[in-house]
């Protein structure tokens, strides 16, 4: 039977719980990942979880049906930001000025941001996903551009810096369930720094918890 994206998606989850436990050494998991969003068949994916346990903890092999849990911040399902809605545009150019992709954007699978004598803002934090993996392609020559990301999301940052810089200290797993965003591309007398961030309402939200937990 041809496999879904969510189903692709619960397996990527499985493998990421995987490897925080220790099931798995971090080049099976990337191997592993790799293949589960190239699967495209049921007999393809099962094998990939099959010497797992079930999440939290059970012993029976992962199951392809949706599993509650994987929460994105501020309490939203991953599975309800990954595909579905219009497609923002791939291409993103700031030539002596700017430009900005915030909010609820949907970032497409292959996104590429430009700047010259310019600067751009990317913000993934209220953003859907086209599909469960993407790349966003930076390059900013004699200008800056700044990607904010969710704490909770899997990103990978692997840039180049020629006379400028590509700060890849964002890179690291997310929460089960999350989109794997791969951020590439190099910076020449410019700079391209990633961030993690919690948006305005989840540090309000945040706040409000410790302030009660005091009470």
């Amino acid at each position: 039977m041809r496999a879904s994206d969510a189903e692709r998606e619960r397996i990527a989850e499985a493998l990421r719980e995987a490897v925080a436990e220790g099931r798995l050494t971090m080049e099976e998991f990337e191997e592993r990942l790799e293949a589960a969003y190239k699967a495209r068949t049921h007999g393809e994916l099962e094998p990939l979880v099959r010497d797992l346990p079930a999440p939290g903890g059970g012993t029976a092999a992962v199951s392809l049906t949706k599993r509650a849990g994987a929460v994105a911040p501020g309490g939203q399902d991953w599975a309800e930001r990954i595909g579905g809605g219009p497609v923002s545009g791939p291409v993103a150019i700031g030539v002596m000025g700017g430009f900005q992709r915030k909010g609820t954007w949907t970032v497409p699978r292959r996104f590429t941001a430009f700047a010259f004598w310019g600067g751009g803002e990317i913000d993934l934090r209220d953003a859907r996903f086209e599909d469960g993996e993407v790349v966003i392609r930076c390059i900013a020559i004699m200008g800056g551009m700044q990607v904010t990301v969710p704490p909770d999301l899997d990103v990978h940052v692997g840039g180049v810096g020629i006379m400028g810089g590509f700060d890849d200290k964002a890179s690291g797993p997310g929460t089960p369930g999350s989109p794997r965003v791969r951020i590439t591309g190099f910076a020449f007398w410019g700079g391209v720094g990633v961030d993690r961030k919690e948006t305005k309402a989840e540090r309000r939200r945040l706040r409000e918890e410790r302030r009660k937990s005091l009470q």
